[in-house]
């Protein structure tokens, strides 16, 4: 019986994070475009497969999105190398580059940070 219930907390438990989690998805202009205008915020990560600092970054922003301090963020991937056109719009020429957007308008932006100090206060700038 009392696995029975540890087995239903944790399912209940995991059930519970992810409707407090940030959304993470693929870049996408329309939604963007419709996310900013409503006012939300939004966290853009460019990154490559390739690069070791985007690597580290990753965890670290994905352990953020799953704070419930940042459920209402959505975070948007970017390819590198593959997203040039929009690379271009957001000025952006490095991978491992983060920004972040509070509605329309950018509130942050870092390239190359590892220190989850650093990234949080990125990502606290879109909801505070």
């Amino acid at each position: 019986m009392k696995f029975v219930k540890t087995a239903m907390f944790l399912a209940l438990s995991g059930v519970l994070s992810l409707a407090a989690a940030g959304e993470i998805k693929p870049f996408n202009q329309q939604d963007f475009d419709k996310l900013t205008q409503e006012g939300k915020p939004v966290l853009l990560d460019i990154s490559a497969t390739w690069c070791p600092t985007c690597k580290e970054q990753k965890p670290i922003v994905e352990g953020l999105m799953k704070q419930p301090a940042y459920k209402d963020v959505t975070l948007m991937t970017i390819d590198f190398d593959s997203a040039k056109p929009t690379l271009k719009m957001f000025k952006v020429n490095m991978q491992s580059t983060l920004i972040a957007f509070k509605g329309s308008k950018e509130v942050a932006r870092s390239v190359g940070d590892t220190t989850p100090s650093g990234i949080e206060g990125l990502v606290r700038k879109t909801v505070y």
